[in-house]
């Protein structure tokens, strides 16, 4: 993946706050890896959802759905048991068929930074998988996000 531009020039994120539960965890109350990417994944969902975007809808209606083609990411320190959690997305590149994003998981209250991670969600035919265009509706809507 392409470096991302610099920070400074970005929007300010969108926050997404999670809780922690047992079942994001390992035995010893420690968050597991992939719940990371679960709370990535939803905090993109609700990203999406801010921007007037409901994903069931956008498959039904224009027959494409997101798919992660790439992730990139960084364990930096652990979430833990009951930690409530910031997913925060930033758009970092819109291309022709797909969203790349910035995202970090940051413990509420303290502010320790836990994950950084770089995502691009590709575009693709709900139905094999194929490569497509945003349609130019979504498009505008992100735009103006």
């Amino acid at each position: 993946m392409p470096n991302p531009p610099d920070p400074a020039s970005l929007p300010p994120p969108f926050r997404w706050r999670i809780r922690v539960y047992w079942e994001d965890t390992d035995a010893g109350g420690v968050v597991y890896h992939a719940s990371y990417l679960r709370f990535l994944e939803r905090a993109r969902t609700e990203w999406l959802r801010a921007h007037g975007i409901d994903q069931t809808r956008v498959r039904e209606e224009h027959g494409i759905v997101f798919v992660v083609r790439d992730l990139a990411i960084e364990f930096l320190r652990p979430a833990r048991l009951d930690d409530e959690v910031d997913a925060c997305v930033t758009p970092v590149r819109r291309r022709a068929a797909s969203l790349e994003f910035a995202q970090a998981l940051e413990r509420v209250g303290d502010g320790t930074a836990l994950v950084r991670a770089t995502v691009r969600a590709a575009c693709v035919e709900a139905d094999g998988f194929r490569p497509a265009p945003i349609p130019r509706l979504l498009a505008e809507r992100l735009a103006d996000g």
